[in-house]
């Protein structure tokens, strides 16, 4: 609310000033008139217009009649910060792929989104100035923030095993998180459910969060379970940043499986206590009743021990073989499984693409095999063998859903990435996250207000990760910009067709260029990488 105090104040002076002396003579590069502006403080908006030069916003107010290279009537439009996506998987370990494969980031352009913030779920390139550097060298439309990734920087210290970090280990960890967090990082991520971040005892990460902190950074968190222990791993979250003296944030927060659903009052409620005590804990979330990762999601940790070739063995043992056939079962019954083969989609299979898009049940029917939980473990156990795949897990509860949106420390973000157009069945949330958002929860269903989701997609979690010159309209800031029709956003990706880009986005501005004008890409790729010491 101080912001957007701030925000009115300024408006006001503008308005003031205007009265008693004529506005400059000097052009703007870009004037946007007659919109509906969206501070991005959690309020509603005021009419009024834009004029940018270069990449900053210049003046805000009643700017009719100044010249400008480019004029917008943006009349009946929302005029919003850019969207910041805290948590993207934009950049992959594949420089081919993702942010590389796709630089003007279209499906994230065509939702407003102007920032993306990768290394999420403990895992990012290692040193974090590789992609950097490639990104310095190829731009994007979008700006590109990261964390470092703590299952990245275990993997390389101390490796694929099962067992403590020594304290000679642990020593070189801190060392991993000084530098990258030196070169630019924004906080240390973690994937507590995925080997080799599994293997970490909680002392551990709260001694690396520790790093992370001194540098101003977050610790967020891809809990050790979202299932039957979701409960113990929010208090583990909540945990390692009250221990570690950091900000601490419990990301794409869900709960996974029909015996915990409705548990979100309990989580929320834990996250409220933390606060109370004086904790500083937020939210991220994706709109949407599936989750989307590798198929080993539903191996059992003891599996995962030693890495790929130790899994592969294991699967060779008739009576190791039996054992992970049993796990995976129960993670069927009551886990992503969601207790029936048809619940879980294969969304890549880089070894038989043929697949994609397919779930459990009807590769087993294809294979004339009985549609069965033990089948079905089976056949994971051979597609993991044969090369991995990522699939889509329905096994999320609707109002869980709308409960974790609603609450104060909520903020959105994808768990997507950058794709287009291929032979990939990715989930929806790729190209639909914030219209979904904006379009279905807010405008349809009313489950907040528009205003309050801008706020949850831009200010605040530009705000968590200390971006204080973006996620929002302020004389001075950085002109990541979004026109937007709030009567007609929409997602239109879906699990069967997931390639089709949301609608209602009409301009979009990355640091002032124009990357979407008037509904059409332009080519601009003025993304820039941001680094933490920037903003310290």
């Amino acid at each position: 609310m101080k912001t957007y105090m701030l925000f009115a104040a300024m408006v006001l002076l503008t308005s003031c000033s205007a009265e008693q002396e004529p506005l400059p003579v000097e052009p703007l590069d870009i004037l946007l008139i007659g919109g509906m502006l969206y501070s991005g403080d959690d309020a509603p908006p005021t009419p009024g217009d834009i004029g940018i030069v270069g990449d900053r916003i210049v003046a805000i107010g009643e700017l009719a009649g100044r010249d400008a290279a480019l004029t917008l009537d943006v009349s009946g439009l929302a005029v919003v910060p850019g969207f910041v996506d805290i948590h993207s998987h934009a950049v992959r370990d594949d420089l081919d792929d993702g942010i590389f494969r796709w630089p003007d980031a279209e499906n994230l352009i065509r939702q407003g989104v102007t920032t993306i913030v990768g290394g999420p779920d403990g895992s990012s390139p290692l040193p974090v100035t590789d992609t950097f550097d490639a990104l310095a060298a190829a731009p994007a439309s979008v700006n590109f923030a990261t964390f470092v990734g703590h299952g990245s920087i275990r993997g390389q210290v101390v490796g694929e095993d099962d067992r403590p970090a020594t304290d000679e280990e642990l020593e070189l960890m801190r060392e991993q998180v000084r530098l990258a967090m030196e070169s630019g990082a924004f906080g240390l991520s973690s994937g507590l459910i995925y080997a080799p971040g599994r293997f970490a005892q909680t002392e551990e990460v709260v001694e690396l969060a520790k790093v992370a902190g001194d540098y101003g950074g977050i610790y967020i968190s891809h809990m050790r379970e979202e299932g039957l222990a979701v409960l113990d791993s929010v208090a583990e979250t909540i945990r390692i940043g009250e221990e570690g003296g950091l900000p601490t944030q419990i990301t794409h927060h869900k709960i996974v499986g029909a015996p915990m659903w409705g548990s979100s009052a309990a989580t929320l409620g834990l996250v409220d206590d933390a606060i109370a005590r004086g904790v500083d804990v937020s939210i991220d979330q994706y709109p949407y009743t599936a989750s989307s990762t590798s198929l080993t999601i539903l191996f059992p940790g003891w599996s995962l021990d030693g890495g790929r070739s130790a899994l592969l063995a294991r699967m060779d043992d008739p009576a190791q073989r039996q054992r992970l056939r049993d796990d995976i079962v129960y993670n069927i019954e009551v886990d992503r499984g969601g207790d029936d083969p048809a619940n879980v989609g294969i969304a890549n299979c880089p070894h038989d693409n043929t697949i994609n898009g397919l779930n459990l049940s009807q590769i087993l029917r294809l294979q004339e095999r009985n549609v069965s939980h033990e089948n079905a473990a089976e056949l994971l156990m051979e597609l993991v063998y044969a090369g991995n795949c990522s699939a889509v897990f329905h096994a999320i509860d609707e109002e869980d859903v709308r409960s974790i949106m609603r609450h104060e420390r909520t903020m959105i973000a994808s768990d997507g990435g950058i794709e287009g157009p291929s032979e990939r069945v990715p989930h929806p949330r790729n190209y639909g996250t914030f219209a979904r958002v904006l379009g279905h929860y807010s405008r349809d269903e009313g489950v907040l207000p528009q205003y309050t989701a801008i706020h949850k997609m831009s200010m605040m979690p530009a705000d968590r990760i200390n971006l204080h010159d973006r996620g929002r309209l302020l004389t001075g800031a950085i002109a990541d910009i979004a026109v937007i029709d709030l009567a007609e956003v929409i997602d239109r990706s879906t699990f069967e067709l997931p390639h089709r880009y949301a609608q209602g986005v009409h301009h979009v501005f990355v640091n002032g260029q124009p990357v979407l004008l008037d509904g059409d890409m332009t080519g601009a790729l003025p993304g820039r990488v941001l680094r933490s010491g920037d903003y310290r």
